[in-house]
């Protein structure tokens, strides 16, 4: 699973071979139809899932660790920045990567996408729930946020810098600065006319 995710993010879902994948796993190539007998199709959801899940545990792990809701999205965005520049901008998001090539061509990988992405809206939605903001408001934030970080993966890669992903996470941090602050503007007592003579 994980060097199919590797082969997956750096080369994408159809520039990778199954003999590729089983060279990098240092396993005999007749395993993969042992325990995905539906071939690449079958791998490829599988690894989807696997990676999906994987990334879901970090962001909990950087959200859990933070001291508050703003520093975990300025420290998630920036890990990803730093991921970016360790590995010479080769690893991104296996999930997108597979997703822009499939979306229109393969169905049953297009649905395990769309779930994986889904699971992460879910969950950094409840997350901002937790701090205070409103579903509605909650939901939109965490999809303005992954749409941002994938499209600065892209951005990032192409122009090799981490550029992108440092502005769209300083416009994250921002949108749920001022999201947090309407809320507790509205949830302050008003003065009556009285009081303020």
């Amino acid at each position: 699973m994980e060097a199919s995710g590797d082969l997956f993010r750096r080369n994408g879902y159809t520039g990778t071979g199954l003999k590729q994948i089983a060279t990098v796993a240092g396993a005999p190539f007749g395993s993969i139809y042992h325990f995905f007998p539906g071939g690449k199709e079958h791998l490829g959801a599988e690894v989807i899932r696997w990676s999906g899940a994987m990334y879901l545990r970090l962001f909990e792990t950087i959200m859990d660790t933070a001291p508050d809701v703003l520093t975990g999205v300025h420290d998630f965005f920036a890990g990803a920045a730093e991921t970016l520049r360790e590995t010479g901008y080769a690893d991104a998001c296996p999930i997108a990567a597979v997703a822009l090539e499939v979306a229109s061509t393969n169905e049953p990988l297009r649905q395990v996408t769309a779930e994986v992405f889904g699971s992460w809206i879910d969950a950094g939605t409840e997350r901002l729930v937790g701090s205070g903001l409103s579903r509605e408001t909650g939901r939109m934030l965490m999809i303005s946020m992954l749409a941002g970080l994938e499209g600065a993966f892209v951005l990032s890669r192409a122009l090799r810098s981490t550029e992108p992903v440092e502005v769209a996470g300083a416009t994250a941090v921002a949108s749920v600065r001022e999201a947090l602050g309407r809320v507790q503007r509205d949830a302050a007592p008003t003065r009556s006319s009285e009081e303020i003579r």
